[in-house]
C-alpha cells in the first residue's frame, strides 16, 4: 500500500481525510499529531482511539513542547514579537513547529505522501506546503478538502454514510490552545463591531484583588517566578496559571493573512503579553539606544515571516544570531502587578541597569559634561536644520 504520514488533529477535517484516504485512495494512513503544549495525556489518548477507528494503520503523538520553545517561542520573547502590536503569534508559531516534525517524521518512516486537512482559503496550507516541500520536495503533498473544495456538512455526510456517527456539530467558539496562548474564534470575530463575550474565553475571572509577581530574566530567559528557579517552558505555564484567574491577555487581532484577505480572532495569552512586556521593560533599562533601534525592526520582520511561514529562510537564522546576541546584558528581576483584566510593570533591577551609570540623572544634575559643553553640543546638533532653513527660508 502507499505509505501516508497524516498531520492529524481528531477534528472534523483531519478526520475525513483518515477514512477518505484509506478506504477511497488505498493509502496506509500514519496518523501523527504534534503537541506544542495544547494537549493532556486523556485527550491524546481519545485522539489515538479515534485515528485508528477511521482506518488509520497507526497513530503517533509527538511532545514537540520543549522544540516550540527552542525553535520559536524563545526569540519571539527576544524580539517582543506582537504582531500589530497586539498578537504574540500563538498559532502561527505553532503551525511552522508541527509541520517541522511531521515532515521529519514522514522523512524517517520512509513515507512517499503526506496530507493535512487545511482548505484553500486559511493561513495554515501555506505554512504546512512550504516547509513540506522545501525539506521534501520527493515527497507529494494530499490536501483532501482543499482540492475537493468540501463544504463542512458535506464531509459530515460522507463520514455518517461510513458508519462514522460523532457529535460533530460545530462548537459555538473554535479554541485552539499551545503553550504561546489560545485562539477564540466564534460568529462574532466574522464581523467587524461585535466583540467575544466573557463565556468565550477559556478562562474566567476568579479573582478581584490585586497580586505582585517577580519574574526573574537571565540572559533574556524567564528562569524563576518569584525566586523559585525552573525551565523556561515550566515558568511560562506557571504564570499562564497564576494571570489567567485574573482574566488577563484578552484581545482581539485584527489582521493580514498570507492569502491577502483580512482576518479577525479572538485570544487569550496571559503569560505571553507579561513576559513580553516586562522583558521589553527590562530591556530598555540594559540595552543601548542603537540595539533597541534595530532590535524593533528586525524583531518586526521576524513576526512578520514566521507568521507568512518564511521560517526556512536563512534570514531568520541570521536575526536569531542578533537576537541571541542583544541579549547579553538582558538579565534581572522585573515585578508586574496582577489585576483583574489588567497588568502593570512596577519597575526592574539588574546590575546591567544603565540608569545607574554615575554621569548624572535625567532631568536633574548632570555630573559628566559643563553646561559650555551642553551648549556647544546643541548648537552643532543644530547644524543641519539651521543651514536648511537658511537656504530654503521663505524670505529668500
Amino acid at each position: 500500500m502507499k505509505k501516508l504520514v497524516l498531520a492529524y488533529s481528531g477534528g472534523l477535517d483531519t478526520s475525513y481525510c483518515a477514512k477518505y484516504l484509506s478506504e477511497e485512495e488505498g493509502f496506509e494512513v500514519h496518523a501523527v499529531s504534534v503537541n506544542t503544549g495544547g494537549f493532556t495525556k486523556e485527550e491524546i489518548k481519545n485522539i489515538e482511539e479515534k485515528a485508528l477507528q477511521l482506518g488509520a494503520k497507526t497513530y503517533t503523538s509527538i511532545d514537540a513542547v520543549q522544540s516550540f520553545y527552542d525553535k520559536v517561542v524563545k526569540y519571539l520573547i527576544f524580539g517582543n514579537v506582537l504582531k500589530n502590536n497586539t498578537y504574540p503569534l500563538s498559532v502561527s508559531a505553532e503551525r511552522i513547529v508541527q509541520a517541522l516534525e511531521i515532515i521529519n517524521y514522514a522523512k524517517k518512516t520512509g513515507a512517499k505522501y503526506i496530507a493535512h486537512g487545511s482548505t484553500g482559503a486559511g493561513n495554515d496550507q501555506v505554512r504546512f506546503d512550504m516547509i513540506f516541500q522545501i525539506l521534501a520536495p520527493e515527497i507529494e503533498i494530499i490536501t483532501p478538502i482543499r482540492d475537493k473544495k468540501l463544504a463542512r456538512q458535506e464531509e459530515i455526510d460522507y463520514l455518517k454514510s461510513k458508519g462514522v456517527h460523532r457529535e460533530w456539530a460545530k462548537a459555538r467558539y473554535s479554541i485552539n490552545k499551545g503553550l504561546w496562548g489560545t485562539s477564540v474564534g466564534g460568529d462574532e470575530t466574522l464581523t467587524s463591531h461585535l466583540p467575544l463575550p466573557d463565556e468565550a474565553y477559556p478562562s474566567q475571572l476568579k479573582n478581584v484583588g490585586t497580586q505582585k509577581v517577580k519574574l526573574t530574566f537571565t540572559n533574556g530567559e524567564l528562569t524563576a517566578i518569584d525566586g523559585k528557579k525552573d525551565k523556561p517552558i515550566n515558568n511560562i505555564e506557571k504564570l499562564n496559571e497564576i494571570a489567567s484567574l485574573y482574566a488577563i491577555g484578552r484581545d482581539i487581532h485584527v489582521g493580514d493573512t498570507i492569502i491577502g484577505i483580512k482576518g479577525r480572532v479572538g485570544f487569550e495569552a496571559p503569560a505571553p503579553l507579561i513576559i513580553i512586556k516586562a522583558h521589553h521593560t527590562l530591556e530598555k533599562h540594559t540595552l543601548t539606544k542603537w540595539q533597541l533601534h534595530h532590535k524593533d525592526y528586525l524583531s518586526n520582520w521576524y513576526g512578520m515571516l514566521l507568521h507568512e511561514g518564511q521560517y526556512l529562510d536563512e534570514v531568520m537564522r541570521n536575526i536569531e544570531s542578533f537576537l541571541t546576541d542583544s541579549q547579553k546584558n538582558v538579565s534581572g528581576d522585573v515585578w508586574v502587578s496582577l489585576h483583574p483584566n489588567r497588568f502593570f510593570i512596577d519597575g526592574i533591577q539588574s546590575k546591567h541597569d544603565l540608569m545607574n551609570a554615575k554621569f548624572g540623572s535625567y532631568g536633574e544634575m548632570n555630573k559628566g559634561w559643563t553646561a559650555e559643553e551642553a551648549k556647544g553640543f546643541i548648537k552643532i546638533t543644530s547644524n543641519a536644520a539651521k543651514i536648511h532653513n537658511a537656504v530654503n527660508s521663505p524670505e529668500k
